[in-house]
């Protein structure tokens, strides 16, 4: 069969994050055939990549039940126990087995023989795990080292996830109707050749990421469009806590920086958030000043800059700092003098920016969904870990944790037998007449997109916004569906109705909680003040 009409595989995994490579790491371990794919050009690519802060572990003094308290605080008590169990409980051991025993991962050490630990908001210990400030990138660039020696893994860039392949969805036997419903696989679109592949396998995970990109300012790079929130509700996998979209207090404001994170570690170190007057102002909202939780250094910031009419505010390091900020932030140091501000010399400008879902595809410990051998690990999936907002530096360790799990859990359950022949699977279908793709309309449809969500259901929400919102996304949706449907097949396209799809999802479930909770705030105007429990 050629490979237009069908490839095999044992494990089909869609994303290359830390959640992704954690999880094909595991399946090429127990020899099991795996193809990882990305719609990058770049196998490193991915959230993880710019990841700066670090990855939680267990510190001086420290231990899971703290851990356990301060992630269910931030995540403002709806976490799920188990979850958060198993991320406190395992923790430390995988990150010790897999980053520094496995991997040699170099994390920053305060002597030759100490790691260093950081702290960053809501924690109640010195527990990040770092190196320096690009943690992520050397996570990343160590885990495609480490698969690339394995000849069982098969690495596929440029590759464009459409759609999830479903039985009986997809299946030209109407017999496969009574079968139970599962995933058996995936439409991929080649970018380079434009034409959709199909990969058949017994397990599928989706590690695909966030969706930070949906929003007008975001920290996450421009490809987070929430692909796998996408795919798994169009399969019918169960999606949860969409409302939630933990917003990163601080990114740099410069109108060449693309949403450049200045991360959470440098308030841990000192910094102090000041009004463009130079006045400190979160004192005035939280006794735990800069180290309160994300989403309410969030909502402090949007509060100045809206009653001052001011469209960012500054993060003063250099006068508080308790470190050497040139080797404790150097790429944070360089980029930001890039754009002409030192910052050991001046205040840093930011602006709040989406930053995380703590939503997602509902999985269980094992990272199973709802959908038969349908699996997702990372933020494309919710464990429950975070509740209603992310506690800093969990994400990394929880796609760790159960990328490892679900792979553990594949391998030792493997069935290859799947409920189909691969003639009774649809090909992908092309339309007779393929309109070409202007890029005009792509760009004008997601500024459409951005806009929306960033004003109307954003960092502050009120029931007349995010009506507005569903009203003017229902409207953009058919016509994207239009196009969707007779365009030439192409990325951009596909990211296009991926993107609306998560917009809708986030707006409903924020549509559908009347209630303020973690990351989703709701402000009653007429009251002045949010709607809380």
């Amino acid at each position: 069969m050629g490979e237009e009409k069908g490839i095999t595989t044992d494990v089909l995994i869609i994303g290359c994050g830390i959640a992704g490579a954690s999880a094909a790491l595991e399946a090429a371990k127990n020899g099991l055939r795996v193809i990882l794919v990305t719609k990058n050009s770049s196998l490193e690519e991915s959230n993880t990549y710019y990841a700066q802060g670090g990855i939680v572990s267990l510190g001086h003094n420290d231990y899971p039940e703290l851990l356990k308290k301060d992630i269910i605080e931030s995540g403002d008590g709806i976490n799920n126990p188990e979850a958060v169990e198993i991320l406190a409980s395992e923790g430390k051991k995988v990150v010790d087995e897999i980053l520094i025993k496995e991997l040699n991962i170099p994390f920053s050490r305060s002597t030759p023989d100490s790691l260093d630990y950081a702290q960053e908001a809501g924690h109640s210990r010195r527990r990040i795990l770092h190196i320096k400030d690009t943690t992520g990138k050397t996570i990343e660039e160590r885990f495609i080292t480490a698969l690339k020696k394995f000849s069982n893994v098969k690495l596929l860039t440029d590759h464009t996830a459409v759609d999830l392949l479903t039985v009986p969805h997809h299946s030209k036997n109407p017999v496969s109707f009574y079968k139970e419903p599962q995933c058996i696989g995936a439409y991929v679109l080649d970018n380079q050749t434009k034409k959709v592949k199909v990969i058949f396998a017994p397990y599928t995970i989706l590690a695909t990421g966030g969706c930070g990109a949906i929003y007008l300012y975001t920290s996450n790079p421009r490809g987070a469009i929430g692909d796998g929130y996408a795919m798994a509700y169009r399969a019918g996998a169960r999606i949860v806590n969409m409302e939630y979209i933990q917003f990163h207090p601080t990114s740099l404001f410069h109108r060449d920086a693309d949403g450049f994170l200045i991360s959470e570690t440098v308030r841990g170190e000192g910094a102090r958030l000041k009004t463009r007057k130079e006045q400190t102002f979160m004192e005035n909202y939280n006794e735990k000043k800069e180290l309160a939780p994300r989403d309410e250094v969030t909502r402090a910031i949007y509060e100045e800059m809206t009653n001052s009419n001011s469209r960012y505010v500054y993060l003063d390091l250099v006068s508080y700092a308790k470190c050497d900020i040139k080797k404790r932030f150097p790429n944070i140091y360089k980029t930001c003098l890039k754009y002409g501000i030192d910052i050991t010399k001046e205040s840093i400008p930011v602006v709040p920016a989406a930053h995380y879902c703590c939503g997602g595809i509902m999985v269980d410990e094992w990272g199973r969904s709802s959908l038969k051998n349908l699996y997702s690990v990372g933020e494309a999936s919710c464990t429950g870990v975070h509740g209603a907002n992310r506690l800093a530096s969990t994400s990394l360790l929880e796609g760790l944790i159960w990328g490892k799990r679900a792979s553990k859990y594949i391998s030792s359950h493997f069935d290859p037998a799947m409920p189909y022949k691969p003639s009774d699977i649809h090909e992908w279908y092309y339309p007779e007449k393929e309109e070409e793709v202007d890029p005009a309309l792509i760009n004008q449809d997601w500024i459409s997109i951005r806009s929306t969500m960033w004003y109307y259901a954003g960092i502050i929400r009120t029931q007349k916004r995010l009506e507005r919102a569903k009203a003017d996304l229902d409207y953009l949706r058919h016509r994207i569906e239009k196009f969707y449907k007779e365009a030439r097949m192409d990325a951009n396209v596909v990211g296009l109705k991926h993107g609306i799809q998560v917009a809708l999802l986030i707006t409903y479930a924020a549509l559908g909680n009347p209630v303020s909770c973690g990351a989703h705030y709701i402000k009653d105007y007429e009251r002045g003040q949010a709607t809380i429990f």
